[in-house]
């Protein structure tokens, strides 16, 4: 009898869970069943522990605790999280992370003599050097100016003027997923127009040409924002 008002119990917890996700966007709904379905599923072992079931149970008990800690690690590290939230643009040569709540900026190189580094570990000759070396890169070129841009305001005078001219290049940006459209608004999938307006507004302020930013960064969030409303036409 007790083992029937146990069921009957975890019964009621999916109910309510189900009612609870009638109310929730898409993108809520993912992050709830990532939550709460290993709260449900450590019950359900905590059950079968109670009612004589221990050696299963305490393997479904174990599951729904590496289940939750693996879900919490994803809601810190989701972009468009709140209190994480991070624009990513990817070049050929680089990965660069626009921290949307502070502002700061930083980038990993992914190919070259540097490749592995972190740009706000390496000294600013090294970063002279690279950005030399990907001269015939000028999408990253671009993406690199507007770190430098931040962290060596004067970095332009240190540079070959001969060479400054070279790196203005006009990029040639490849076309972009839906995927990577979401990670350089730094939204989740499923995000709803208003999200995605208000992601662009954000961004735009902060690396807009006319306000010192990338020309070739304001093209591709402009690129992710026209990406993500198609879908709402």
């Amino acid at each position: 009898m007790t083992v029937f008002i146990y069921l009957a119990l975890f019964a009621l917890l999916l109910g309510g869970i189900g009612m609870a996700l009638l109310r929730l966007d898409a993108r809520q709904i993912a992050s709830t069943l990532r939550m709460s379905a290993p709260v449900a599923l450590g019950i359900f072992g905590l059950i079968l522990t109670i009612t004589g079931r221990g050696a299963f149970g305490f393997g479904l008990m174990s599951l729904a605790l590496a289940m939750f800690t693996r879900a919490r690690m994803r809601a810190r590290t989701t972009p468009g999280s709140r209190g994480n939230r991070k624009s990513r643009v990817r070049t050929a040569a680089l990965e660069m992370e626009l921290d949307l709540d502070t502002g700061e900026m930083n980038g990993l190189v992914l190919a070259g003599r540097y490749e592995g580094q972190f740009l706000a570990d390496m000294k600013k000759e090294d970063l002279y050097v690279l950005i030399r070396e990907l001269e015939p890169d000028p999408e990253s070129v671009q993406v690199l100016e507007a770190y430098l841009d931040r962290r060596e305001p004067a970095w332009r005078d240190d540079l070959d003027p001969d060479m400054d001219e070279g790196l203005r290049a006009p990029p040639a940006s490849g076309s972009m997923t839906e995927e990577e459209a979401y990670e350089v608004l730094g939204l989740s999938v499923g995000a709803t127009e208003s999200e995605i307006r208000e992601a662009h507004r954000s961004l735009m302020k902060r690396v807009h040409p006319d306000a010192g930013g990338s020309v070739f960064l304001a093209a591709r969030i402009n690129e992710a924002k026209d990406i993500l409303l198609s879908r709402h036409r």
